[in-house]
C-alpha cells in the first residue's frame, strides 16, 4: 500500500454513505458544527473527509474519501447545499480533535497493482460486459428499453469505483470493503463477482417472467425439471424454490393449481 502524504482533514461521517473518487456527492448542510467545518472548508482548500458512520455498531470507517467542494450555495436560514467530487482516498490514523468538529490526521492511499495493465484491461471487459448483461436484463424485466450510462469509464481502476459507487441496495458493507482494497485487480473481481450473481438471478427472473406469460392463461405451468432446465444448473436449489414460489403464488391466483402441479416440487 502506497501512502502519498500525512495532513490534518476535517472529517464529515455519513451514515452509510460510501464516496468514491470521480463520484458526486451533493450534500445538505444544516447542523451548526458541520455549516462551521463548511465555513472553515471554503476559506482554505475546499476540501474534507466523507468517512462512512456505521448506524448499527455505532463506529467510523477508518478509510474514507476525501470530497472536494464545486458548488456552494447558502440558503437563507444559514443551511446550504453543496455539490462536491471524491477525490483521494485516505486512512484515519488519529483523530486530533473533536469539537467544534472533527479533525484527523490522514495518509492518502493509492492502488498498488499486482496484474499486468493487459489483465486489468481484460477484467475491466469482463466487468463491463456483466454489467451490460444486468442492464439488459433489467430493462427486460421491466419492460423498457435500457443501455450502459454515457459515463461510464474505461480505465481499469476508474471503472473500479465507478462500479462500487453505483451497488443497488443496502450494500454499505461491501462498498467499504471495495473503497478500502488497494488493488484494482482484486477490486474489479470482487465486482466481476457481485455482477455475475446478480446476473444469473436476474436471467432467472426472465425465465420465470416468460414462463408466467407462456403458462398463465393455461393455469398450469412446467414441471420442476422443465423449468429447472430453463433456468440453468448453475443456480442455487434456494434460488429455483424462491422463483418457484413466485411462480405458484402468480399461477395459483385464481387461474389454476400452480407450477407442475402434478409434480412433487420439493423432491
Amino acid at each position: 500500500m502506497t501512502h502519498l502524504a500525512v495532513r490534518e482533514l476535517p472529517l464529515f461521517p455519513l451514515p452509510d454513505v460510501v464516496l468514491f473518487p470521480q463520484e458526486v456527492l451533493p450534500l445538505h448542510i444544516f447542523e451548526p458544527r458541520y455549516l462551521m467545518m463548511l465555513r472553515s472548508v471554503l476559506e482554505t482548500d475546499r476540501r474534507f473527509g466523507v468517512v462512512r458512520w456505521d448506524p448499527q455498531s455505532k463506529t467510523m470507517a477508518t478509510v474514507g474519501c476525501c470530497a472536494e467542494i464545486l458548488q456552494c450555495q447558502s440558503q437563507d436560514d444559514d443551511r446550504s447545499n453543496i455539490v462536491t467530487l471524491g477525490q483521494q482516498r485516505f486512512r484515519v490514523l488519529e483523530v486530533v480533535r473533536e469539537a467544534p468538529f472533527r479533525v484527523a490526521m490522514v495518509s492518502w492511499i493509492e492502488d498498488e497493482n499486482a496484474d499486468s495493465l493487459q489483465l486489468l484491461t481484460d477484467l475491466a471487459a469482463d466487468v463491463t460486459k456483466a454489467l451490460k448483461d444486468v442492464v439488459d436484463l433489467t430493462g427486460k424485466l421491466l419492460g423498457k428499453p435500457t443501455s450502459l450510462p454515457s459515463d461510464l469509464p474505461d480505465l481499469p481502476r476508474e471503472l473500479s469505483f465507478w462500479i462500487g459507487s453505483h451497488l443497488g441496495g443496502p450494500v454499505a458493507d461491501q462498498q467499504q470493503a471495495l473503497l478500502e482494497i488497494t488493488d484494482t485487480g482484486e477490486r474489479l473481481r470482487l465486482e466481476y463477482d457481485l455482477l455475475d450473481q446478480t446476473r444469473r438471478q436476474l436471467a432467472a427472473r426472465t425465465v420465470l417472467k416468460d414462463t408466467f406469460q407462456q403458462f398463465g392463461e393455461q393455469g398450469q405451468g412446467p414441471t420442476r425439471d422443465e423449468l429447472a432446465n430453463d433456468l440453468g444448473e448453475d443456480l442455487s436449489d434456494e434460488l429455483i424454490d424462491d422463483l418457484n414460489d413466485e411462480l405458484n403464488d402468480e399461477l395459483g391466483d385464481g387461474r389454476g393449481d400452480g407450477v407442475g402441479a402434478d409434480e412433487d416440487w420439493n423432491r
